[in-house]
């Protein structure tokens, strides 16, 4: 199951986000150093020289030190030195969802494959991209700092099964409530009518 209530609720999931510590690589400016054979793929798993890297442990080191700059690319960043990296998609997936409330009341928050928790809202949006050829789409949730997590398919039906019409700015949306934020689907028209 993708979706779960936890036992003490939303606060115990702000206690594990408020537990979190990340390194303030946005703070750091090293040289480049080159680019390293490390990859991750769409599916969340870390590559080296072509190879999965099998410990958890570590590749949640090299997450904890990952960041997107402006140049369009990723970089494990450390106080002395950045090191280019390939993300095939998203650097992180969202592998199961916590809901709290319901309606314009209700709280989403997410667990990621390298156990960082997140809760949507107005610092963390969802967003959804259509492939303009497959018509398939790609959902998103921000973690931090530019870095985003592609929800997987199971936990995005379960998003989709919160969904609801509501009436914004004159026109019909599809879509879904968290932490006093609406975020879209799409349009009802262009959702239902085609």
């Amino acid at each position: 199951m993708t979706t779960a209530k936890t036992q003490d609720g939303l606060g115990a999931i702000i206690k594990q986000i408020e537990g979190q510590k990340h390194p303030p690589v946005h703070l750091w400016n090293p040289e480049f150093c080159g680019d390293l054979d490390m990859r991750i793929a769409r599916d969340g798993t870390w590559f080296y020289l072509g190879s999965p890297i099998g410990r958890k442990p570590l590749v949640k080191l090299f997450s904890g030190v990952i960041r997107y700059d402006e140049d369009g690319k990723y970089y494990l960043v450390t106080p002395v030195e950045k090191i280019g990296i390939t993300v095939d998609d998203a650097p992180f997936v969202a592998v199961e969802m916590f809901v709290e409330g319901e309606g314009r009341e209700r709280v989403i928050s997410f667990r990621t494959n390298v156990d960082d928790f997140v809760i949507m809202d107005a610092d963390h949006p969802f967003r959804l991209e259509i492939d303009p050829e497959t018509k398939e789409p790609s959902p998103y949730v921000r973690v931090r700092a530019n870095l985003d997590a592609l929800i997987n398919r199971p936990v995005f039906y379960d998003l989709v099964n919160l969904a609801a019409e509501e009436n914004i700015e004159g026109e019909a949306r599809f879509g879904f409530w968290s932490s006093g934020q609406f975020f879209e689907l799409g349009l009802v028209d262009d959702i239902f009518n085609k």
